[in-house]
């Protein structure tokens, strides 16, 4: 399912938007987020899929590869931990964020407690966030989330705790726990009365895009891409990638497209209404990181204005193309890609082969299409399942393809 939204604008960023989210604290983010031990010090890749371009009938295909980022598999590392340092330094204004993320401050932190709830990447990124700087964290996971992606977590120190019912479930009790304890949420999730902290998450997105438009080539006038597929959730990356394109490249900013499971609709649902919203199905979706019911209403004051079109896929959609990213082909290099990592591909891969989507997207022969990997083989027992291979086995496929084109 395809919906067009009405409410998307083409003109200059508002400034209300732009006193909750700017370029100018993205960069500050990357700046200091970049120093963390855990993070590549250098920008992830940005490939780009000639024969992928060519198979769909558009100019070009891009994807920013979030595997890499760091140990911990997703683009996550960039929200949680920025997160994270933001509520310490607002606590103690004259702290350093880099000092925070090195643990020079884990004595003085001792009383603080951080708690959120997750699918898996979220409460990973967190939960070594917390260890860096030296502080409890409390995880609460909802019934679906596999034991492989809870071991990943408690590898880093958080205290699990397990809940019956989906991620909506989870984020209610992760709340009530932390009113009950005087613990501090640190989510992507914003409500009524918490949205300081999902700011911080998203915020720390805008890293990607930073890195991604040095990448594309010298600055310009022009955006480099007239479309970008997004990953839905909750919203928090949507708009942290969103608010900073339209900032950049206002009224002639690229069209946005906005990927959901079909059970976890609910920013479907909110363009469909006019309103934060809630999803129409079970919601749980092999796309585990996706797998979210209610919209973040902080995510939603930038996406109703900016994103064009809501797209819905099956699950099997996204299985699909992991195996065709990782497969690769002559030209396009074999990648690495989760269940929601996927999602942006199997959307494009619809949209494009679909003559009435084609349409209403706006694609065409000229496009220039970004794509995010949002994540790597966090649950490494799923992706093989699903891929019929490992991930190391795609990665030395991968290499093979580069000495190859080295030759």
């Amino acid at each position: 399912m395809l919906v067009t939204n009405p409410r998307a604008l083409r003109d200059a960023y508002p400034d209300a938007l732009k006193s909750i989210m700017c370029i100018a604290e993205a960069r500050h983010t990357r700046s200091w987020l970049s120093r963390w031990n855990l993070l590549s010090p250098q920008p992830t890749p940005l490939w780009q899929l000639p024969d992928l371009a060519r198979r769909l009938n558009v100019a070009e295909v891009h994807v920013k590869d979030e595997s890499v980022r760091s140990s911990l598999g997703s683009f996550k590392a960039l929200g949680a931990p920025a997160a994270l340092v933001r509520l310490i330094v607002r606590r103690h204004p004259s702290w350093v964020p880099e000092d925070v993320l090195a643990g020079a401050h884990r004595d003085e932190l001792g009383d603080l407690v951080v708690i959120s709830a997750t699918d898996g990447n979220h409460g990973r990124a967190l939960a070594a966030a917390a260890r860096s700087a030296g502080v409890r964290c409390v995880i609460v996971l909802h019934r679906h989330v596999s034991l492989e992606r809870e071991r990943a977590i408690a590898a880093f120190g958080a205290e699990i705790v397990r809940i019956e019912g989906n991620y909506d479930a989870s984020v209610a009790h992760a709340a009530h726990l932390a009113e009950r304890h005087g613990w501090q949420v640190i989510s992507d999730t914003a409500y009524p009365g918490y949205e300081e902290v999902p700011r911080d998450v998203m915020q720390g997105y805008g890293t990607m895009i930073d890195e991604v438009l040095e990448q594309a080539g010298p600055a310009g006038q022009a955006c480099p891409f007239t479309h970008v597929v997004l990953q839905g959730g909750v919203g928090g990356l949507a708009a942290g990638v969103a608010s900073y394109f339209w900032e950049r490249f206002g009224a002639h900013r690229p069209t946005f497209i906005v990927v959901e499971p079909r059970q976890a609709d609910c920013l479907m649902q909110s363009a469909l209404q006019g309103r934060p919203a809630v999803a129409t199905g079970s919601v749980d979706s092999v796309m585990a990181g996706l797998a979210c019911g209610e919209t973040s209403t902080l995510a939603w004051r930038f996406l109703e204005p900016s994103v064009d079109c809501f797209a819905a896929i099956e699950d099997g959609h996204a299985v699909e193309a992991m195996r065709w990213l990782a497969q690769g082909s002559r030209l396009d290099r074999p990648i690495v890609s989760g269940e929601s990592g996927a999602a942006g591909a199997a959307a494009l891969h619809m949209l494009a082969l679909s003559p009435s989507w084609r349409q209403q997207a706006g694609l065409g022969a000229d496009s220039k299409v970004l794509l995010i990997n949002t994540e790597g083989a966090t649950a490494p027992g799923v992706y093989a399942e699903l891929v019929g291979r490992t991930a190391d086995e795609v990665l030395q496929a991968q290499r093979e393809w580069a000495r190859a084109g080295a030759a």
